[in-house]
């Protein structure tokens, strides 16, 4: 039984989906304004997660994910930058392509743009209008929030309190303080499309309102998905004109993420900790920077900093190197029931998606498998194949690939140059002359392995150690077994 924590009734609930095995789920997506961060990076992978752990458990997920490629900050960015505003939204939405494929985020089912769904958003503002919950103005179409009775649910404030923290803006001619905008009157130079209250484009809630009950074909959704900075105003806004056009509950559970800073600082181009997921993918795997977000709850805040990433590198290496050696050993890698480590699993990430703990149950498993390949046990091999299975299905319910072709490739070795130049030295006296360029890098190490056990053999041992060091330094690990024999890797 998958229980989770509901935002809208404070509390942990079992998950019971209207029409199951489907369930539909959506989650709002990014603005495409600027480069996608570590903050994006962690909301995308939570939610590929929790997608991915109930298919696992045999559920039916569609899922929508949206894209906001009109908006104010995506209109003052480009009049920042001096470029057309979709000129600005098509390289960022490359970019944010580019980024899920690195971080290995499977795509949602549908990822509508804004742009692309108006018509249907002015249908529905019409119909709020005639229902009496909306009116239209000099400067828009505005949902009059005082006339939907359950306004603040979500967020659990009061009318009173949230007056504290909005304010009329002179530009604007809404009738309350909390009345939200759901067209806007375009501007002098704006983008526009043509409506009933003349040239204009939607307001950011009524997005996805609208792209959640169409592309879900749903008036209900059972999970609505977000960072918690969305809760008030933005998915309360959406609460609130969904369920006064349908008289229907728009959501049946709500799942937010926690934020995440760096360094217990909020992240800010002008504060210098910018920090792109490029940034991060340029120094490690995704599986990394996963490991990172894996190890916090998904509703926790996150402090990222680079101790961390290095800590979860090292981390990752355990799993990493365990599934290695379990492969060059020929272990197949079949279920035999022989280990508990599912049901660990499962009941962890049954009680609202809890990867810390989950995870735990991971490093179990491989604590497990080092323990078995030093033992003497006769079950030993059978053991160990049903451990690996269990191994490399948690790892892919938590988005992870550690064992998938050649699980060592994430990164090339460092300066290639430099280790050719290296290997061909320490050949020179294997085969005469500098003949590396026309060897693979699996035969260039291979053959600087042969020649340190050489020397080795030969009580050589300065010379053999130096090879090490430099495989080390070009990022080729040694790892000598007792019976004698030299395996490699590469550095993660």
């Amino acid at each position: 039984m998958i229980r989770i924590y509901n935002t809208l009734t404070k509390q942990k609930e079992e998950f019971k989906p209207l029409n199951p095995p489907v369930v539909n789920m959506y989650t709002c997506g990014v603005t495409v304004y600027d480069d996608c961060h570590i903050g994006h990076a962690r909301s995308l992978y939570v939610f590929d997660v929790i997608r991915r752990y109930l298919k696992y458990r045999g559920y039916d997920v569609r899922f929508v994910r949206n894209i906001t490629d009109v908006d104010d900050k995506i209109i003052n960015r480009a009049n920042d930058l001096k470029v057309g505003w979709l000129d600005l939204v098509e390289k960022y939405i490359a970019a944010y392509r580019k980024d899920l494929r690195s971080l290995g985020v499977a795509d949602a089912d549908a990822e509508p743009r804004a742009t692309q769904n108006i018509p249907e958003m002015i249908t529905y503002i019409q119909a709020l209008i005639q229902k009496g919950f909306a009116y239209a103005t000099n400067t828009g179409v505005y949902f009059s929030v005082r006339k939907f009775k359950g306004y603040g649910k979500l967020s659990g404030q009061s009318l009173d309190q949230m007056l504290e923290g909005v304010r009329k803006t002179t530009a604007e001619s809404k009738h309350d303080p909390l009345d939200f905008a759901l067209w806007k009157a375009a501007k002098e130079g704006e983008p526009f499309w043509e409506s009933p209250w003349g040239k204009g484009r939607p307001g950011w809630h009524i997005e996805c309102s609208v792209m959640s009950q169409k592309y879900l074909k749903v008036d209900t959704l059972d999970i609505h998905a977000g960072g918690r900075d969305l809760v008030f105003p933005h998915h309360e806004n959406e609460i609130a004109q969904s369920e006064a056009l349908t008289g229907k509950p728009f959501a049946n559970y709500w799942i937010h993420h926690g934020l995440l800073t760096i360094e217990a600082q909020k992240m800010s181009k002008s504060l210098g900790n910018f920090i792109t997921i490029r940034d991060v993918l340029s120094k490690y795997p995704a599986d990394v920077l996963k490991i990172m977000y894996l190890q916090a709850h998904y509703s926790s805040p996150v402090d990222f900093s680079w101790e961390k990433m290095e800590a979860a590198k090292k981390a990752y290496e355990s799993i990493v190197i365990v599934v290695d050696k379990l492969e060059k050993m020929n272990i197949p890698g079949k279920p035999g029931g022989l280990n508990g480590f599912r049901d660990s699993f499962v009941s962890h990430m049954d009680d609202d998606f809890n990867t810390p703990r989950a995870l735990s149950v991971v490093f179990d498993a491989v604590h497990e498998c080092n323990r078995l390949m030093g033992s003497g046990d006769a079950l030993k091999d059978d053991k160990l194949s049903d451990i690996l299975y269990s191994i490399k299905e948690m790892a892919e319910a938590l988005g992870l690939s550690p064992g998938k072709g050649d699980i060592f490739k994430q990164k090339d070795i460092n300066d290639k140059a430099n280790f050719l130049s290296f290997v061909a030295a320490i050949l020179r006296d294997e085969r005469g002359c500098m003949i590396t360029g026309e060897m693979s890098e699996k035969e260039q190490i291979d053959l600087a392995i042969k020649k340190r056990n050489s020397l080795r053999k030969e009580k050589k041992y300065k010379e053999a150690d130096d090879i090490r060091k430099g495989l080390d330094a070009a990022g080729v690990i040694l790892e000598d077994s007792k019976d004698g024999q030299t395996a490699w890797r590469r550095k993660i």
